[in-house]
């Protein structure tokens, strides 16, 4: 893209719809518009009712209404039009078509956004807060997305941005003015300092990193023996009958999934065939599914039998995925044969399923109590390690140029973090995964 190009893209959902809006951006967006319209005047933020012609033929398109945005107090930065007709994809895309021969070009995935974001508008994290409230599937996630669209993320990480920019120009001024060997008492100043960052970023850290799971969701895999009650649970938390259901062994022989939620958290539930030794060649490729699906989760729900205590799945997941263990038919056992086990459930009555939610979202470390201020992407926790890691090399017996080397390197990081520098790619694989018209 040049300073000089004019975008446009229809800005609505495709499909069918009672209300379709056209989106410009650009210097060419205004002469445009008044050119598709028909109008000599648009006052900026009023709505105007008329007519979007064809400029080849002089036709009218459909009839709505025209809103400027001049910028730069407009979403992008620059001179934006709407216009707001009927919902039919055949209109919409002739007033695109349209523009498209009055000079504009059909904006990529993201666009607006991405000229948001360089014209200013919006950090790097607020423009990725817009893709998340977007794709938001629950409240929760809308809200925590909203909350990072208003800058709740750059408000949080600005002022250990700023210490440690307030260290470097320490360190620079020691080194250009002071001892050369850094014996005076800055470098112990500045190592007390990044360690008290390091103990800040940590924290963050540990407070942020199950967040990601509202913007990101969650692969819930539900494993074990044969006839457990896994397909009976996804169906109790689906809330509807997803799965078959039967008393015979080895009912589910492939992999079933199923998006639902708990307590805010979008998540995509798994059902597996039951893991066992068995000669049957479907058996088994159920099974390997099963164990693919376990491998790929974000945590394994390991589900045993109360009546069966000896029936446990042959799973071998990596140790790094969190695994769950849930006593199931509590409803088919006296008190005392249940005594000795941990989290019971029984999903045929729904006894002990919202015990069973709790222990979900505990055992990811998601707190119900607001520690989740706003949404999270991988990215963001990549770069907040990044920091930590170059504040904990921070030594104050160092050299002094090692010192600031680090110090840097860890400004860097959140720099990056917030799009503070120009990384070209990194922009083209945010945004492209944005919807057009946005």
């Amino acid at each position: 893209m040049t300073v000089t190009d004019t975008i446009v893209a229809v800005a609505t959902p495709p499909g069918v719809g009672g209300i379709g809006v056209v989106r410009l951006s650009g210097p060419q967006a205004l002469p445009i518009a008044r050119r598709l319209t028909r109008r000599a005047q648009l006052l900026p933020r009023h709505a105007h009712y008329g007519s979007f012609i064809d400029p080849a033929t002089g036709e009218s398109l459909d009839d709505g209404l025209i809103l400027s945005f001049p910028g730069p107090h407009s979403y992008t930065g620059e001179d934006v039009i709407e216009l707001q007709g009927h919902g039919s994809p055949v209109l919409l895309e002739a007033i695109v078509a349209a523009a498209v021969d009055l000079g504009a070009r059909r904006a990529r995935p993201g666009e607006f956004t991405e000229q948001a974001f360089l014209n200013g508008r919006l950090d790097l994290a607020q423009a990725e807060a817009v893709a998340d409230l977007i794709h938001a599937q629950t409240e929760q996630a809308a809200r925590l997305a909203r909350s990072s669209l208003d800058g709740a993320l750059a408000t949080e990480l600005e002022p250990v941005s700023r210490a440690i920019r307030d260290l470097r120009v320490i360190i620079e001024a020691e080194i250009d003015f002071g001892e050369t060997d850094l014996e005076s008492e800055a470098a112990a100043d500045i190592a007390r300092r990044a360690d008290t960052l390091h103990t800040t970023i940590r924290e963050l850290l540990e407070r942020l990193r199950p967040a990601r799971y509202f913007a990101q969701g969650l692969r819930l895999a539900l494993v074990g023996a044969p006839n457990v009650g896994k397909s009976s649970l996804m169906n109790r938390l689906a809330e509807s009958e997803v799965a078959i259901v039967t008393d015979r062994p080895g009912t589910t022989r492939d992999v079933l999934r199923s998006p639902i939620a708990i307590h805010g958290i979008p998540v995509e539930l798994i059902d597996t065939a039951g893991l066992h030794a068995s000669e049957d060649p479907v058996e088994k490729i159920g099974m390997e599914r099963a164990r693919e699906a376990a491998t790929g989760a974000d945590l394994i729900l390991e589900l045993r039998d109360l009546t069966r205590p000896d029936a446990a799945p042959d799973l071998a997941a990596p140790a790094e995925i969190p695994r769950l263990t849930v006593w199931n038919k509590m409803d088919c056992v006296a008190d005392s044969t249940r005594a000795d086990h941990g989290l019971r459930i029984s999903a045929r009555t729904g006894a002990g399923v919202d015990a069973l939610k709790q222990a979900i979202v505990e055992r990811l470390g998601v707190s119900e109590g607001g520690q989740q201020r706003f949404s999270v992407r991988a990215r963001h926790l990549d770069g907040l390690r990044t920091t930590a890691t170059h504040l904990a090399a921070i030594d104050a017996a160092a050299p002094p140029d090692l010192i600031a080397e680090e110090l840097r390197l860890a400004e860097r990081a959140l720099d990056a973090l917030l799009g503070r520098q120009d990384h070209e790619a990194l922009l083209g694989e945010i945004f492209a995964g944005f919807c057009i018209g946005k």
